[in-house]
């Protein structure tokens, strides 16, 4: 077997997957359920949003909240398993298109745009139009990251930091604002920085801005007793008071990324400025 750090370093397209042949056919589907189940929260996500009530918008919103988890699950399972493949990886990457891609962009211009007063008669086509451009700029930033992660991988030195917001972050933030506020926008000034948004998300995920990526964290390995007890504590608050958690953690993840970003940049400028 290859090791996992000299695996890294063989080009991608020169890569062989190394599998248990007795668990190859029992379990190689569970990875792929996976998968596809993290699909079909998506395209439920986009009939939701294209329904058009508060309530469908809020169902859309926490079926991307399921996708993100299903999307989690599918590549730390396959991986444990021995069962990823190629295949696996751009099957997991089209449905992230899907997923963190087109059912956002819908659910952003649904709610956002299409539910203004006046929108239908064409009161605000200009706004209209520069909504479906800010979530196309979304949808194509998307895809564009999620190509570049299947070709470049994690940040040089491991795998502890993405480069770029991750698409399912990304997402992950327009859900949870959804989430939380539910009633669809009916004022076009707070429409215009929604979709501003958008845009802006799109621009995470194309920058070169590392975001950390949780997989350094021991989940596999003994933790002390109370630390059972402070994440039932932390999954019970998420739960209870889903529409603040979510909408924290989401915003909080987005700018403590650029903000670290900034402050590394300032420490390099002001140490060059000295040497």
């Amino acid at each position: 077997m290859i090791p996992e750090a000299e695996q890294h370093e063989i080009p991608f397209k020169e890569r062989r997957i190394i599998k248990n042949p007795r668990m190859r056919r029992g379990i190689f589907l569970l990875p792929s359920m996976l998968t596809a189940a993290n699909l079909l929260c998506g395209y439920y996500a986009v009939v939701a949003a294209l329904v058009g009530g508060s309530d469908d918008f809020d169902h859309a919103a926490k079926a991307i909240g399921i996708a993100i988890v299903f999307d989690a699950m599918d590549g730390r399972i396959a991986r444990l398993t021995g069962t990823n493949t190629e295949f696996g990886v751009q099957f997991d990457s089209l449905a992230d298109v899907v997923s963190f891609g087109i059912a956002p962009a819908v659910l952003a211009y649904a709610w956002g745009v299409r539910s203004l007063p006046g929108i239908q008669s064409g009161q605000f086509h200009r706004l209209a139009e520069f909504g479906w451009i800010a979530c196309l700029i979304f949808l194509v930033c998307c895809a564009w990251r999620l190509a570049r992660f299947n070709v470049q991988g994690m940040a040089p030195g491991g795998s502890k930091y993405f480069v770029g917001m991750p698409t399912p972050a990304a997402a992950g933030v327009i859900a949870a604002l959804i989430h939380r506020f539910k009633y669809p926008l009916h004022d076009w000034r707070w429409a215009i920085v929604w979709l501003s948004l958008a845009v802006a998300l799109g621009a995470l995920m194309t920058s070169t801005i590392r975001y950390y990526s949780f997989k350094d964290l021991p989940w596999s390995r003994k933790q002390p007793s109370l630390g059972i007890i402070v994440v039932l504590i932390i999954f019970g608050i998420a739960w209870q008071y889903s529409e603040y958690f979510l909408m924290t953690f989401a915003c909080s993840y987005a700018a403590i990324g650029v903000a670290l970003h900034l402050v590394r940049y300032i420490r390099h400028h002001m140490s060059t400025r000295t040497a």
